[in-house]
């Protein structure tokens, strides 16, 4: 709850310092006194924006400093400074202050370290709750009015939270799988035309280098044959070479006994005989062992080129083929086990949505039955604050597929018809100030509500009525201060001050050109005079004084 708001050079105060408390605090004063200042300060360290004319005339900069102190540190607090990046030690105090420069530009501190607007933003919802004439927060927004709905049901949202995480996690999966299986089987078709491009070749681990290795022989062999046919007239035909010598051997051995040297020189050709026949042999046998198939030449080359184009084609070398068609294989066979497992996660996917669907349909019937409770328990309260008239309903409408969520399929909002007749609508479309104000209040009683901002501050709620509406409103503020642990009002009603635990008056004096506004906290003899001037006209009579301590002592 708030426990100290220091304020420095602002419009209209100087320097001022105010402690508060449990219970209901009341701020009175004159028309005029100065009450929307503080409002106006407050709202500083909530994270308004930063107005220059708030800064006092005459001074350079101004600031404000509220502390709040926390049995337990409320979650969205905790969080919203974890995420900020700043430390609070338990049982430490949250104190925010906000600087403003006349020239402009301001400056915001959390336990004095720098934090931006925007955080402060995130931390008001939880330290203040401010019901004014104007204001468009707090239980006016509707969309506020589900969670408040929740917390008057007590609302298995846990339950339901977990169901709605399951199936968002299953729609994801089964979107991944989709997408996937759709990928796949748009490569379905090129899959299946590669695959049997590869399986027609159906190449072999190491087939390049021997198609190339045996390529090269055959090519070596042709060559080499060209060169073994132009040696050929040497050992072929009658008028070879070597038929020739083996004519000469003949004739000379027919005179070799003629003389030594004709022996000898037979010898001799005898050799040369023998030599050239195993010439001629190995020469005949080089011609058999050189023989090539043209066609076998051009088989093995063709092979070899569609197997490199292939490569080429699907970038990788001619060894990697094999493997691509195993690749190429698997994902085919992905394709089709896939599309189990799509079945698979459907089914997953069906089973999580019916159980987030009944989980929701068990919130809509809490929901339901919670809200014919509030509708009843708010129009108790509407008779004695002079709304006699009003119907109040909170309608729970089914938000389409689209819009569920850990929440569940529910929408809520609450509506009043203030004349009988009438149409329902949004409570600030129909509600003046005064009649939006007390609608709050009496449904913040009904709700009884826990969980929600640290202090809650009605500004003016008993405009325009008095008497026994007056005091009406005093008991439920004062009741309602006892549930929720700290609300502050401010009031132009005795019936209302009266039931103030504390009690702080607002004074405005001038002194020569210098206006200043000043709080005081009353004592009991301070507060008797101002409930009477508060009772009273011009002047504060015997009777008003007595007026206000049969007000003081009702309480």
């Amino acid at each position: 709850m708030l426990t100290r708001l220091s304020i420095r050079n602002i419009v209209l105060i100087e320097a001022l310092d105010l402690d508060f408390g449990r219970g209901l605090g009341v701020l009175t004063g004159e028309t005029g006194a100065g009450k929307s200042i503080l409002l106006d300060a407050l709202g500083l360290v909530l994270g308004d924006r930063a107005e220059t004319a708030l800064v006092r005339s005459g001074a350079d900069k101004a600031s404000v400093s509220a502390t709040f102190e926390f049995a337990n540190l409320p979650q969205t607090i905790a969080v919203a400074l974890d995420e900020a990046d700043m430390e609070i030690e338990p049982g430490e105090p949250l104190i925010i202050r906000r600087q403003v420069k006349a020239d402009g530009g301001s400056k915001a501190f959390v336990n004095d370290q720098p934090a931006s607007v925007a955080l402060l933003r995130e931390l008001a919802p939880a330290l203040v709750e401010l019901h004014g004439q104007h204001d468009d927060r707090g239980l006016v927004n509707p969309r506020g009015h589900r969670a408040l709905l929740d917390r008057f049901a007590g609302t298995d949202l846990a339950t339901l939270e977990r169901r709605w995480a399951s199936w968002a996690r299953a729609e994801a999966q089964l979107a991944e799988a989709r997408d996937q299986v759709e990928q796949a089987k748009a490569d379905q078709d090129l899959l299946i035309a590669h695959l049997a491009e590869l399986t027609t070749l159906e190449p072999q681990a190491g087939e390049e280098a021997r198609l190339a290795a045996a390529r090269a022989d055959m090519q070596k062999g042709e060559k080499l044959s060209g060169d073994l046919d132009e040696l050929r007239h040497v050992w072929e035909g009658s008028d070879s070479p070597l038929a020739a010598l083996r004519v000469a051997a003949r004739k000379l051995d027919r005179i070799a006994n003629e003389h030594p040297l004709l022996a000898e020189a037979l010898a001799a050709l005898d050799r040369a005989v023998i030599e050239a026949g195993e010439a001629e042999e190995k020469l005949e046998k080089a011609a058999e062992a050189l023989v090539h198939d043209p066609q076998a030449l051009d088989a093995a080359e063709t092979r070899l080129f569609e197997l490199r184009a292939l490569a080429r084609k699907h970038r990788c070398e001619v060894d990697a083929l094999p493997e691509l068609m195993r690749t190429m294989r698997a994902r085919l066979d992905s394709i089709e086990s896939g599309e189990a497992q799509l079945d698979a996660l459907e089914a997953d996917a069906k089973e999580a949505r019916a159980a987030y669907v009944a989980a929701a349909e068990k919130a809509h019937e809490v929901r339901m039955a919670a809200a014919k409770t509030l509708d009843k328990a708010v129009a108790a309260e509407l008779a004695p604050l002079k709304l006699d008239a009003a119907r109040f309903l909170t309608a729970i409408g089914t938000l389409p597929q689209d819009k569920w969520g850990a929440h569940g399929m529910d929408s809520a909002e609450f509506l009043i018809a203030t004349n009988p007749g009438a149409d329902f609508a949004p409570l600030n479309k129909i509600a003046s100030g005064g009649e939006l104000s007390r609608f709050i209040l009496a449904l913040k009683v009904a709700l009884a509500e826990k969980g929600g901002a640290a202090t809650i501050i009605f500004d003016e709620i008993d405009r325009g009525v008095g008497g026994a509406v007056a005091s009406a409103i005093g008991e439920r503020l004062a009741r309602l201060a006892a549930d929720e642990g700290q609300l502050l009002a401010v009031t132009h009603s005795p019936q209302v001050a009266a039931r103030g635990r504390t009690h702080y008056m607002i004074a405005k004096a001038s002194s020569g050109t210098v206006t200043k506004t000043s709080v005081v906290l009353l004592d009991e003899a301070g507060r008797q005079e101002e409930i009477a001037r508060m009772l009273s006209g011009a002047e504060v009579t015997p009777e008003a004084r007595a007026q206000a301590d049969r007000l003081l002592e009702g309480v």
